[in-house]
C-alpha cells in the first residue's frame, strides 16, 4: 500500500515536471556558454589557437545539450555540424594563420567522423542487431537459457546473467540486448502471477540491465562507445586494437563482476519466492510458440558464429579487420534468397540517428585533437594539477573517480566518450614511462566510461528497463552503488596486477 502511494506521488511529481518544460532554458544556457568560451579574452596568450578556442566553445555547447537533453541527440548532432562549420570556418587556418579556414574546410572537419571506420562498424552492428530482431533468434537464445535454468529463483538469476553474456557476443547493441531480454523476463513474471512492480520483477530486470553494462566492458563490439574510443586511439595514437586484445583485457574483469553482480543482487533485493513453480512450462510454451528453428535463424546463427570467430582471430589467423568482416557479413545477410531480411526491413528496425550521433561525436573529438584544444585543456587541468606525476595506479584511481562522477550527468556513454577520450589521449602523452604511450590509461578510462550502474538515466538500457515499471530508482541505486564501488576497486586491482602483467599499464 505504501509503495502504491509512493508511485502515485512520483507520477504526480513527474507530471508536474513534464509541464515545467526547461528544455528551452537549457538550450539558451548552452548557447550562452558557447558564446562565453568563444569570446573569452587572453586564451591565445596562454597557448590556445583561435580554432581551438572555437572548438572548446562547441564542446561547451555539446556537453550542456547532451547532459540536459535540451534537444534529442540526433538534433544535437546536426546543430554541432553547423556550429563547427561557422565558428571554426571563420577562425584562422592553423596551417596558414593569415587566412581563414573557410566554412567548406570546417564542414569537412565536421563531417570527418563519417569517414571513420568505426562508423561503418557501428552501422554493421546496428544491422546485425536488426537481423536478430527480425528473425527472433535472440529471443530463442534467451528462452533456451531460461529453460535450462529451471524454476529456482537463484538459477533464473544466473540464467539472466548468462543470457546477457551470450547475447553480448552476437548482438552488438546494449539497447537491443535489453530489448530482447527484458520483455521475456517480464513475461515470465506475469505468467507466474506476480505484479509488474514485484520484487521478483525488480530483481530480474535490474540484473539484466547491470549485466549488460558489465559486458559492455568485456567485449569491444558490445557497445558503440567502445568503438568511439578505438577510433580515436587508431587515428591519434596510431594503434589498432583488435577484438581479441580487448577481450583479453576486459572479459576477465567482466567475468569477475558477473559473479559479484549475482551476490549483490541476492543481497539487495529479496524476491517474494525462491521458486517459480510452473516457470519451466511457461518458457516451454513460449518456445513452442516460436516453432521450429527456421532457415533464416539457422543461417543467421552460422553467420554470427563465423563473425565472432573472425573477430577473435584477427591478427592471429588472418589480417582482415573487424569492420571489413562485419560489413561482409551484413552484405551476405541482405542477399536475396540466402540472406535473412530485406533493406526495407533494415530501414524500419535500425535507428539511424544513433549512427549520426556516433559520427558527429567522432568529428567533435577529432576537432579537439587537431586544433590542439584537447592537449591545451589537458595541460591546463590534469597536467597543471600534477596528476601525470602520480604512480599509474594512483592516477587511474583519481581519474577513474572523476570519470564515474561526471558520468552521472550523461545519459549517453557515446557522448561521454566523444567528450573525454580526446582529452585523455592528450593527457596520456604527458604520463612518464607509460606503456605504449599511455594506451592502457586511455583504454581503462574507456572501461570506466562504460560504468552505468548507478541511475536509470545512466545508460539507455537502464531507461528501457526502467520503462517497464519493474523497479524504483532507489532499488536500482541500492544495487548499483555496491556494484560501482566494487567495480571501481576491481579496476584498481586489475591495474596493479593483471593489466600490468599483460603490459597494458
Amino acid at each position: 500500500m505504501v509503495r502504491a502511494h509512493e508511485r502515485a506521488a512520483n507520477r504526480h511529481h513527474d507530471s508536474f515536471l513534464a509541464h515545467l518544460n526547461l528544455k528551452p532554458v537549457w538550450l539558451a544556457l548552452a548557447v550562452l556558454a558557447m558564446a562565453a568560451v568563444a569570446l573569452m579574452p587572453g586564451l591565445q596568450e596562454l597557448g590556445l589557437s583561435v580554432a581551438g578556442q572555437r572548438a572548446l566553445a562547441v564542446l561547451a555547447f555539446a556537453v550542456i545539450v547532451w547532459v540536459s537533453e535540451a534537444v534529442t541527440y540526433p538534433v544535437s548532432a546536426v546543430l554541432i555540424i553547423g556550429l563547427i562549420a561557422f565558428l571554426v570556418g571563420f577562425a584562422p587556418d592553423m596551417a596558414d594563420p593569415e587566412t581563414a579556414l573557410g566554412t567548406s574546410g570546417a564542414l569537412g572537419l565536421a563531417l570527418g567522423g563519417f569517414s571513420n571506420s568505426g562508423v561503418a562498424l557501428v552501422a554493421g552492428a546496428l544491422v546485425l542487431a536488426a537481423a536478430m530482431q527480425a528473425t527472433g533468434l535472440h529471443k530463442r537464445v534467451a528462452l533456451l537459457v531460461l529453460k535450462f535454468a529451471g524454476e529456482k529463483t537463484s538459477n533464473i538469476l544466473i540464467g539472466t546473467i548468462v543470457i546477457t553474456i551470450i547475447l553480448s557476443f552476437f548482438v552488438p547493441s546494449a539497447t537491443a540486448r535489453a530489448g530482447a531480454v527484458v520483455p521475456i523476463l517480464m513475461g515470465l513474471v506475469a505468467a507466474f502471477g506476480m505484479p509488474t512492480d514485484s520484487k521478483l520483477s525488480a530483481l530480474l530486470v535490474i540484473t539484466a540491465a547491470q549485466a549488460i553494462s558489465i559486458w559492455n566492458i568485456g567485449i569491444m563490439t558490445s557497445a558503440a562507445q567502445n568503438l568511439v574510443a578505438v577510433g580515436f586511439i587508431q587515428d591519434q595514437m596510431g594503434r589498432q586494437i583488435t577484438w581479441l586484445e580487448w577481450f583479453v583485457w576486459g572479459a576477465p574483469w567482466a567475468a569477475v563482476m558477473s559473479v559479484v553482480l549475482y551476490f549483490v543482487m541476492r543481497w539487495a533485493i529479496k524476491p517474494e519466492t525462491d521458486r517459480m513453480v510452473g516457470g519451466r512450462e511457461v518458457v516451454q510454451r513460449d518456445l513452442a510458440a516460436l516453432g521450429p528453428m527456421a532457415g533464416k535463424e539457422m543461417r543467421l546463427t552460422v553467420v554470427a558464429v563465423l563473425l565472432v570467430t573472425a573477430w577473435a582471430t584477427q591478427g592471429v589467423l588472418h589480417p582482415v579487420d573487424a569492420t571489413t568482416v562485419t560489413l561482409a557479413a551484413v552484405a551476405f545477410l541482405l542477399l536475396p534468397r540466402v540472406g535473412v531480411f530485406s533493406w526495407k526491413t533494415v530501414e524500419k528496425l535500425v535507428n539511424w540517428g544513433t549512427l549520426v550521433v556516433f559520427a558527429v561525436g567522432i568529428s567533435l573529438g577529432s576537432l579537439l585533437l587537431k586544433t590542439g584544444a584537447a592537449a591545451w585543456l589537458s595541460e591546463r587541468t590534469f597536467t597543471a594539477l600534477g596528476l601525470a606525476e602520480l604512480p599509474i595506479v594512483a592516477l587511474i584511481a583519481v581519474m577513474g573517480a572523476f570519470t564515474i562522477l561526471i558520468h552521472l550527468g550523461f545519459a549517453s556513454a557515446t557522448a561521454l566518450s566523444s567528450a573525454l577520450i580526446p582529452v585523455f589521449i592528450a593527457f596520456a602523452a604527458s604520463i612518464p614511462n607509460a606503456a605504449e604511450g599511455g594506451l592502457g590509461f586511455v583504454v581503462i578510462m574507456q572501461f570506466l566510461i562504460c560504468f552505468g550502474f548507478l541511475l536509470p538515466v545512466s545508460a539507455p538500457q537502464n531507461m528501457l528497463a526502467y520503462g517497464t515499471g519493474a523497479f524504483t530508482p532507489m532499488q536500482f541505486l541500492k544495487a548499483g552503488l555496491p556494484i560501482t564501488v566494487i567495480g571501481y576497486l576491481m579496476v584498481l586491482l586489475f591495474s596493479a596486477t593483471y593489466w600490468r602483467w599483460l603490459g597494458l599499464v
